[in-house]
């Protein structure tokens, strides 16, 4: 059995944005803070969790080379890319919403990018068995030339469009459980017939006005899961295997990516849903069993959002845990606050009905 191939560099730790505090611009009233939310420790802790607990050493870890600008232009017009390699050049900005960067932030960019990739053809070449790419900057909010929340250029997309180049697949599946919607992402694929995007998000969180459950594209291939703040781990857990996997077994893609994020956990700063790392690990063996029956588990997980730096790296730390099946535990902290605060009876059978609502809408 081929272990779980990690790809991860530390420069791309070094990107930094600045200018905020949380999300609001510095200036006027605003006093200078510690910058965004996005920051390098929540990854950095849990590379430092993985090397303490044992587990990094039961991966195949590695880095990559940057995507190329051919790859990028794939997914990102030329104008965009010049643009933001100019200001990088010149010593960093902002181009879109929410996205500064500093001298460099073209290349750690595009290195994110091509840790994905890496990940991506990876599996595909039969080279690992699954895989995790610790990507930052991030990518799902990535629109072809407008990045924002975080996200500059779109590391899945990119991934997915040099496989297709390559030919080593046809048909793939993103299933982003970040807590926002997937927005770039959906964009990118919405009519593409061989891309099914799903994406289960907090409603009207980030982006305020995507996400709606009716965007489907032309061909029906963009599942969108919104949910009421507040929902835990019974209602994620109905989530994926009432809409996630019967979405995925009708489209019977050749290869699973996970858009990764963990801004669902219960002491996120940036999102109010109820999930501890257990429901990571719960939800990651329900992608593996899809996997399993429809791809040869085929499957790579593309590391997203979450911005606590406690908690992201216990849920990061049993996902590739389960990915890789070495049974090496990092107890979570928090799980005993979290259980105390899930859903009471009556908001999950509110939830409950929701998901029956969303799944009779989605068999149609």
């Amino acid at each position: 059995m081929q272990p779980t191939a990690f790809f991860h560099d530390e420069r791309c730790l070094w990107h930094g944005g600045g200018d905020y505090v949380l999300t609001a611009p510095v200036g006027g009233l605003v006093q200078p803070g510690g910058g965004l939310p996005e920051s390098p420790e929540t990854k950095r802790r849990l590379v430092n969790l993985l090397h303490i607990t044992g587990l990094m050493d039961r991966l195949a870890l590695q880095t990559a080379p940057a995507a190329t600008r051919e790859d990028l232009l794939r997914v990102h017009p030329a104008s965009y890319l010049d643009a933001f390699q100019a200001m990088s050049d010149a010593g960093g900005g902002e181009l879109g919403l929410r996205t500064p960067f500093l001298r460099g932030g073209y290349e750690i960019a595009a290195l994110s990018a091509g840790l994905a990739r890496a990940a991506l053809f990876a599996v595909l070449q039969g080279r690992a068995g699954d895989a995790y790419a610790l990507s930052r900057p991030l990518g799902h909010h990535a629109l072809p030339d407008f990045p924002n929340g975080f996200c500059l250029l779109n590391n899945i997309a990119i991934a997915i469009r040099a496989a297709r180049a390559a030919g080593l697949a046809r048909r793939f599946a993103v299933v982003d459980w970040d807590v926002h919607h997937g927005n770039g992402t959906e964009t990118i694929f919405l009519d593409d017939p061989d891309v099914l995007t799903i994406s289960i998000h907090q409603d009207r969180n980030y982006p305020l006005d995507t996400g709606s459950a009716d965007i489907r594209g032309v061909a029906q291939t963009n599942v969108n899961i919104p949910l009421p703040a507040g929902a835990g781990h019974a209602t994620y857990m109905q989530v994926m295997e009432r809409i996630v996997s019967p979405a995925l077994r009708r489209f019977a893609p050749d290869i699973i990516v996970i858009a990764c994020g963990y801004d669902a956990s219960a002491v996120d700063p940036l999102g109010r849903m109820v999930l501890g790392a257990d429901s990571f690990d719960a939800m990651t063996a329900s992608v593996m069993r899809d996997a399993d029956d429809l791809c040869q588990g085929r499957l790579v997980a593309v590391h997203e959002g979450g911005y606590s730096e406690l908690h992201v790296p216990f849920c990061g730390h049993a996902v590739i845990s389960r990915l890789s099946g070495a049974g090496i535990s990092a107890p979570d902290p928090l799980q005993a606050a979290i259980l105390a605060r899930q859903p009471s009876p009556a908001w999950n059978n509110h939830l409950s009905a929701h998901v029956s609502e969303l799944a009779g809408f989605f068999e149609v």
